[in-house]
């Protein structure tokens, strides 16, 4: 069966690692087929996977990574974090989050959903951060807009059956928990007294990708392990 002609083919970005491969090994197991998105192939077997090797912040490569695709499903997990507190900030940084979390997102949307099928779904990754945290602005500042493209476009899609929704993991157990970026800004450890596992945020996507949750659009889902208590 083609990409383009699955009645349960899900879209994935960020797949080499993380939340993304932890998403796209969720829906595998439970009979998606899955297109992963990302700069390099995760090494997945799934006869039922396909990679695309693109960078997501780059349009024209973009725009060739989605030709031909017409999913049931769009999640991007794809995520970008850089650290500056003010008197420092890097006008870089902030642009390469903004185009990797904000300007990748509107050219997935703008090109998958229109032609996305009544009762589809999008999920974005977004970050407990995108309330605010001290030396985190530039990022907290692109993932807080992912929400406001999500509630936007969720009252658009409404009529069609097609939500879409915000999943916000606090400091998730991934590479880019250790990456050396963040060396000043240390992530703190939540309540339950661990990190979130990305499998518990995969959880929560495929039940959000199901038919049970099609009342639930424009929402942030916060998965903090009591971050927000």
């Amino acid at each position: 069966m083609s990409e383009a002609a699955s009645p349960r083919h899900a879209v994935v970005t960020g797949v080499s690692s993380g939340i993304g491969a932890a998403i796209a090994a969720r829906l595998l197991r439970e009979g998606w087929q899955v297109t992963g998105i990302s700069r390099s192939a995760p090494g997945a077997t799934d006869p039922r996977f396909t990679h695309r090797a693109a960078d997501l912040s780059d349009p024209a490569g973009l725009e060739a990574a989605l030709d031909g695709l017409a999913p049931r499903a769009l999640v991007h997990a794809a995520g970008l974090l850089r650290t500056n507190p003010l008197g420092s900030l890097k006008p870089g940084d902030g642009q390469a989050m903004w185009r990797l979390h904000v300007e990748a997102t509107e050219r997935l949307a703008d090109r998958l959903l229109p032609a996305m099928p009544d009762g589809g779904r999008m999920v974005l990754i977004g970050s407990r951060t995108a309330t605010g945290a001290p030396g985190r602005s530039q990022y907290a500042a692109s993932k807080a807009a992912m929400l406001a493209l999500a509630r936007s476009w969720a009252a658009e899609l409404a009529p069609r059956g097609i939500t879409v929704n915000v999943v916000a993991p606090a400091a998730t157990e991934t590479p880019m928990l250790r990456d050396p970026a963040r060396a000043g800004v240390p992530p703190r450890v939540p309540p339950i007294g661990r990190f979130i596992r990305p499998e518990e945020v995969a959880a929560l996507v495929a039940f959000l990708l199901s038919e049970e949750a099609g009342a639930i659009t424009g929402q942030g889902i916060t998965v903090c392990g009591g971050s927000s208590l």
